[in-house]
């Protein structure tokens, strides 16, 4: 990758990097309408006994996202320059505390992936696509959630607005080539498997295109 993108990259790692963790208390009570309630989880879980059809009775839990299931679509946006757009934000649980990534977020009741495919490319980056296309589906993590991806290539973005981000979201996006995108994987910058996969998905795809024009 070039000496000035890697700086780049770099510094957004170090600006959105986790210098300390405080863990809460497990129940936290605060106030509505004067009266105390607890507090709402975006993350439960909720516990099973499941009865298979050998009669067998196996406990279970299931990861719950905001009440939901929790089906995200993952986004591979490449610009109108030919650019790949990758994002980069805390993920305070990893080693490295920051993690770079494409664009993704969870599929709203109503959404079909495609449309929540372009609702967070545009909230995190401020880019839209002039086309998009499912690359591959599949689950995020079979043995406690039935929470399902999408990979989304999304060609001919142009950027439009500012970003539009949650009170708590911290993301800074960032323009490489696709190769360059590749060699983030390699050399171990991209690692999380969602990402890892959309861009190797969408290796023969990208390149087709590209040498039609």
């Amino acid at each position: 990758m070039r000496k000035e993108k890697l700086k780049e990259l770099k510094e957004y790692m170090k600006e959105l990097s986790t210098i300390k963790k405080i863990r809460k208390p497990e129940e936290l009570i605060y106030e509505e309408n004067g009266k105390p309630i607890k507090r709402k989880n975006f993350i439960n879980i909720e516990k099973y006994d499941c009865l298979l059809q050998n009669g067998a009775i196996i406990p279970r839990e299931k990861i719950v996202k905001n009440g939901k299931q929790g089906n995200a679509a993952i986004i591979l946006p490449i610009t109108e320059e030919n650019k790949t757009l990758l994002v980069v934000q805390p993920r305070v649980f990893t080693k490295e505390t920051v993690c770079i990534e494409l664009p993704a977020g969870y599929i709203e009741d109503g959404e079909s992936p495609l449309e929540a495919g372009k609702r967070e490319l545009e909230e995190e980056t401020g880019y839209v696509p002039t086309e998009m296309k499912v690359l591959a589906s599949y689950y995020q993590d079979q043995g406690c959630s039935g929470a399902y991806n999408y990979s989304i290539v999304a060609l001919g973005c142009k950027k439009i607005k500012d970003q539009k981000l949650d009170k708590d979201e911290y993301i800074r996006y960032f323009e490489c080539s696709f190769d360059e995108a590749l060699e983030l994987v390699e050399n171990g910058y991209i690692t999380d498997i969602q990402s890892q996969f959309t861009i190797e998905k969408a290796k023969s795809y990208i390149y087709q295109k590209q040498s039609k024009k």
